[in-house]
């Protein structure tokens, strides 16, 4: 038996996902995040799934997008963070990669090139204090640069409280940005995931989905919408064996059984990805019921506690999260958020597409 730890990806989910988070803004234009390999779940792919849709792709940073054109996806890329240099800059504008623009410096490389520049989107700090141009500077960058923008040009932010559906942080930036560009003339690109499902007034002409798509926790309005999980992280059982009341079990002896009890041992760890701070009791699936983490997560290994299970043999399934156990909730368990448990999933798990 090979060890057959495996990640499932779901493309016919992503794009569902992707389409019922384009109908809460019809009129918006929707952009596909997929940095950081698309969360984990393959850039490549997500981008062929998405390309008949997605009029624009948004990656962290160029590299990203130079790996995308090497693979020949074609469509317009977002570089979120823009540019570090000024060869980025002419590489960008010379392979239709569009640059968020968060600082003067990224505008002056710009202006150095002699042929043609690349689209920017100017970026506002409202009150993430990331990274963007300060309100009170913006009117003075627009103006002394405005032979850099073009009709494809975005003014774009990003919200700190988009989850939360009554944040008064999420009002204050919106106002934040009416401000700024009282006497300015752009589209603009505020809400994500988050902002997409909970904040009409974030709706605007370009919205971004990241999380979303993925089927991931995008605020509590989110359970509404019938958004699957894309990704579902699957190992196989490699052994089993008893123990007697009072044996330990892992790396440190901390978990101690209470009686006589069966274990699983799973073929996956924390080099796959898996949290090694996943506490005793962190659930798994398998032959229909949920199972549990005993003891520490190991390099390559998981146990659980299979003690109640009718039926349990070597090879069968287990299902870290999914279809049937909610990436969420084991995020929840463990101290993380979705985003870190789908995107920490390293290179030696194979993806499995659907």
């Amino acid at each position: 038996m090979t060890r057959k730890t495996t990640a499932i990806i779901d493309l016919t989910a992503l794009v569902d996902n992707y389409k019922q988070l384009a109908a809460l803004a019809e009129h918006s234009r929707l952009l596909a995040v997929i940095k950081a390999d698309a969360y984990g779940h393959g850039a490549v792919q997500v981008a062929r799934a998405l390309d008949d849709l997605a009029e624009l792709f948004a990656v962290a940073f160029i590299d990203e997008a130079k790996a995308l054109r090497a693979k020949g996806i074609n469509t317009p890329i977002l570089s979120l963070q823009g540019a570090f240099d000024v060869s980025e800059c002419e590489w960008a504008a010379a392979n239709n990669v569009w640059l968020v623009i968060h600082q003067e410096q990224q505008l002056r490389w710009i202006d150095q090139l002699e042929n043609t520049k690349p689209v920017i989107w100017p970026k506002l700090d409202t009150g993430m204090h990331r990274l963007g141009f300060q309100p009170e500077e913006f009117a003075a960058i627009v103006k002394k640069y405005n032979h850099l923008l073009s009709e494809q040009s975005v003014i774009f932010t990003h919200l700190a409280s988009a989850d939360d559906p009554q944040s008064a942080k999420t009002s204050e930036q919106l106002k934040r940005l009416e401000n700024a560009m009282e006497q300015q003339v752009h589209e603009y690109s505020i809400a994500n995931s988050a902002g997409i499902i909970h904040w009409q007034a974030a709706r605007q002409q370009w919205n971004r989905t990241g999380i979303g798509m993925y089927g991931g926790f995008a605020g509590p309005m989110s359970k509404q919408l019938e958004l699957k999980p894309v990704m579902t992280l699957k190992a196989k059982v490699i052994a089993i064996r008893d123990i007697s009341k009072g044996e330990t079990v892992g790396y440190g002896g901390t978990w101690k059984s209470m009686q006589p009890s069966r274990l699983a041992t799973v073929g996956v760890g924390y080099a796959d990805g898996y949290p090694r701070h996943a506490p005793n009791g962190t659930p798994a699936y398998c032959n229909g019921e949920r199972i549990f983490l005993t003891g520490r997560v190991s390099m390559d290994m998981l146990i659980f506690d299979v003690t109640h299970l009718q039926e349990i043999d070597v090879g069968d399934d287990v299902e870290l999260w999914g279809n049937n156990l909610s990436i969420t909730e084991v995020a929840d368990i463990v101290g993380t958020i979705d985003y870190e448990l789908m995107t920490r999933l390293s290179a030696r798990v194979p993806r499995k597409y659907l």
